[in-house]
């Protein structure tokens, strides 16, 4: 079960007391939209991969992992790895139904400690040169899930190379929920640096902010495919706070209290349809929405 630690809960209530005064960001790219039926069902694979994340490499490895393997019986695993304490599940595969080699992260499994000392390690840093070869120094991103990330990393990029080269095919989705989130967010930065002839998506579930305002003009610049989806009144995506110099990219999608799901344009959109809007507060939030449901995965294994 993912529980929402107290650390979180704190550093929520510490954000949104409105120390400092929020930074605004104008909606951009249109209107917000509500998803139709078939645009929400299109996004089950993705819920059910980011869930898997959460398994045991041993599982993944041989795709027995119970609902969750079962949800995408095509899928071929090609590599799996990570302790789930100091380096997070992750696994990587080939889905032949949608022609894509899928990477997915582990979320935040509160009962290791390294892995919630990477959570509350939220001091902004700039990213490594070897990993992130020619990208700005302003780029900044939160300590803890910079060097979670870098752990695996490497290791990541050979299997993706691996599986491009095993199944033929150009695609790459990344995904995962909470800390999960992040750090498929961070190899949509890093993977394409290493592999610039491949098209990537990135599909993601109650992502926190990951990086500062800069962060999120490179993103918003460089990954033309990204959606991340927020539950209803989760705190975790409001955190870690803008007063903090954290800020979103643009791709958001808020799935409301009456399960309507709205595109969200623009960096840390304020509508009242979107989490910032709907989550202005630690009282106005439900840290039980943090699991889901998404499409039925409620992001365990």
């Amino acid at each position: 079960m993912m529980l929402l630690p107290s650390a979180y809960t704190l550093l929520s209530t510490l954000v949104n007391l409105h120390v400092l005064p929020a930074l605004r960001s104008p909606a951009r790219g249109g209107p917000i939209t509500r998803l139709t039926e078939a645009e929400i069902a299109s996004f089950k694979p993705f819920s059910w991969y980011a869930s898997t994340g959460n398994c045991d490499p041993s599982r993944t490895r041989n795709w027995t992992c119970g609902i969750n393997c079962d949800a995408n019986p095509e899928f071929i695993p090609v590599a799996s790895g990570g302790d789930g304490d100091e380096t997070q599940f992750w696994f990587v595969g080939f889905d032949p139904t949608l022609d894509t080699v899928v990477v997915s992260h582990q979320g935040t499994d509160f009962s290791k400690t390294n892995a919630v000392e990477t959570v509350i390690n939220f001091d902004l840093y700039k990213l490594d040169r070897a990993l992130f070869p020619g990208v700005s120094q302003s780029v900044k991103v939160h300590h803890g899930f910079g060097i979670a990330h870098a752990r695996a990393a490497r290791a990541i990029l050979a299997e993706v190379k691996n599986a491009l080269s095993l199944y033929e095919t150009n695609h790459v989705t990344l995904t995962g929920h909470s800390l999960g989130a992040a750090l498929a967010l961070l190899d949509s930065v890093f993977l394409p640096l290493h592999l610039p002839d491949v098209t990537f998506r990135t599909v993601i579930f109650a992502m926190p902010r990951v990086g500062n305002r800069a962060f999120a003009n490179y993103v918003d610049k460089h990954l033309s495919n990204l959606q991340y989806v927020n539950n209803k009144r989760d705190p975790i995506p409001i955190l870690p706070g803008r007063f903090l110099g954290y800020h979103h990219p643009s791709g958001e999608i808020h799935i409301r209290d009456d399960n309507e799901w709205y595109a969200c344009p623009g960096q840390d959109n304020e509508d009242a349809l979107c989490t910032v809007g709907a989550v202005r507060n630690i009282f106005k939030s439900r840290p039980e929405d943090h699991g889901g449901p998404w499409n039925g995965a409620n992001m365990t294994c």
